[in-house]
């Protein structure tokens, strides 16, 4: 097969979502509506399409024997010396990704034809669906960290736009502020990351299967840029993974429909973590630090969402802290090298989520048939493990579990709450300067009495003086 097709093969995957959410931006601006069914079957047709397209081209990927395929879809601008290229990499990580989020997103089109029948955000959601699927697969395909930090910020844009979706309420937009600000505070790394790695190297550009495998990306000479960088990058997946401590708005991000819930917050927002971290291997790989970096905050994760998880009492917190605790155990695998059973584990887990989040307000119904037909409450699980532990300890990490491990009150009062004492400050001094160089002035008068004044003396005098005119 030519090289034309792998070209327009690879392009297709990316472009297909972009264009359906083009479609239907034209379609808002104009104040154009469509059938429901006209809408969902765009997007799902779109993510159908992107799907066949990444599994032709992986199936002549392996028929030909290539394992790294680079593409460039033309440059988005050249300032001076500096390139932004639109360049894509199809290889064994990156096509394995992008097959499984354009057959999610297509899954979940279907799914919400029905789910989300008659909702006046109908048209709304698809879009935001359609955009975050062109993100993410930016994400997947990027050969250059420049375009995956741009689809990167599209993932992110539009998980927040999800879940406060029912914006009508006050909670799901305190939740989606919260989900953003945690996003923007660890893309400061990911930012980072790039500027320091084109400082140190000249490049962000992935190239050639470094230790087999996938395209990789120039490492650093000097260990001390390794272990900075990996640690801008580890930082930066731990926001899009909830992480310890920052996983506190995972479970929050449930405000959002449930079939959003299943795409973004279950199974492909918080993969792109582990998915950056396995994409920029080759830059941190000769780091040690780095490497225990990440399997220390996995392990830490594991054993706080272990226990936070067996407290909660809804179905869609619960499945989304088991989110949290599988994707530390493929942190884990990753910190220790094991590339190829994260990358395994990483496909499984967001398959198996995405069905159980979709699966959950059915399964509440059987759960009450079931207990019906019983005639008495299912039995607890995990009861042999409550044994195991002391009586004291019990209590201790039963109220450790229902305060979520303590983070959330700790961010709150420590960290944004020192910032926001910090701004407080600033203003103050602000205003004391500000009355120190007016000393001596008049000062000036913003009484209501004067603001009126001074809008009647703009509009011709007084009343007073107004109503003297009009009788002479």
């Amino acid at each position: 097969m030519s090289a034309a097709v792998h070209r327009y093969l690879l392009i297709a995957i990316a472009g297909l979502p972009l264009g359906a959410f083009l479609v239907l931006a034209v379609l808002a601006w104009w104040g154009r509506r469509w059938a429901e069914r006209t809408i969902s079957t765009v997007v799902t047709l779109a993510f159908g399409l992107a799907t066949v397209s990444a599994l032709v081209l992986a199936g002549v990927m392996a028929c030909g024997g290539e394992r790294v395929l680079t593409v460039s879809a033309g440059t988005w601008s050249s300032p001076g010396e500096y390139r932004f290229d639109l360049l894509l990499v199809g290889d064994r990580l990156s096509i394995s990704f992008a097959v499984l989020t354009a057959l999610l997103a297509c899954l979940i089109g279907v799914f919400s034809q029905r789910y989300l029948h008659r909702e006046p955000g109908y048209l709304r959601f698809y879009m935001l669906l359609t955009l975050f699927g062109a993100g993410v697969e930016a994400v997947a395909l990027a050969g250059d960290l420049d375009l995956l930090f741009v689809g990167w910020e599209l993932a992110g844009l539009t998980s927040a736009l999800l879940i406060s979706f029912f914006h009508e309420r006050r909670k799901p937009v305190e939740h989606a502020l919260r989900a953003f600000l945690t996003y923007r505070a660890c893309d400061v790394g990911l930012l980072a990351a790039v500027v320091w790695l084109h400082h140190t190297t000249g490049t962000s550009t992935a190239g050639g299967t470094p230790g087999g495998g996938w395209a990789g990306f120039a490492a650093p000479a000097a260990t001390r840029d390794a272990v900075l960088i990996g640690a801008l990058l580890l930082w930066a997946s731990m926001g899009k993974a909830a992480q310890v401590p920052l996983g506190g708005w995972l479970p929050r991000a449930m405000e959002g429909p449930t079939p959003s819930s299943a795409i973004f917050y279950g199974a492909i927002s918080v993969s792109l973590g582990p998915y950056l971290l396995l994409r920029t291997e080759s830059i941190w790989a000769g780091a040690p630090a780095v490497r225990i970096a990440i399997v220390v905050v996995g392990a830490l994760t594991v054993v706080h969402v272990a226990l936070v998880g067996r407290v909660q009492t809804d179905i869609k917190s619960a499945l989304a802290y088991a989110s949290m605790t599988q994707v530390g155990l493929i942190l884990v695998e990753i910190g220790l090298g094991l590339r190829y059973l994260a990358l395994a584990h990483l496909v499984a887990h967001a398959g198996l989520r995405s069905v159980q989040i979709l699966r959950s307000p059915s399964l509440i119904h059987d759960y009450h048939h079931l207990e019906r037909a019983m005639n008495r409450p299912l039995p607890r699980t995990g009861a042999h493990l409550e044994r195991l532990v002391p009586g004291p300890v019990q209590g201790w990490l039963y109220r450790y579990a229902l305060e979520r491990g303590y983070f959330d009150a700790w961010l709150r009062d420590h960290v944004v709450g020192g910032f926001v004492r910090l701004v407080r400050r600033a203003d103050s001094l602000d205003d004391r300067w500000a009355q120190r160089l007016s000393a001596g002035r008049a000062p000036a008068r913003t009484g209501l009495a004067d603001r009126r004044e001074a809008v009647t003396a703009g509009r011709g005098g007084s009343p007073g003086t107004r109503r003297k005119g009009q009788e002479s």
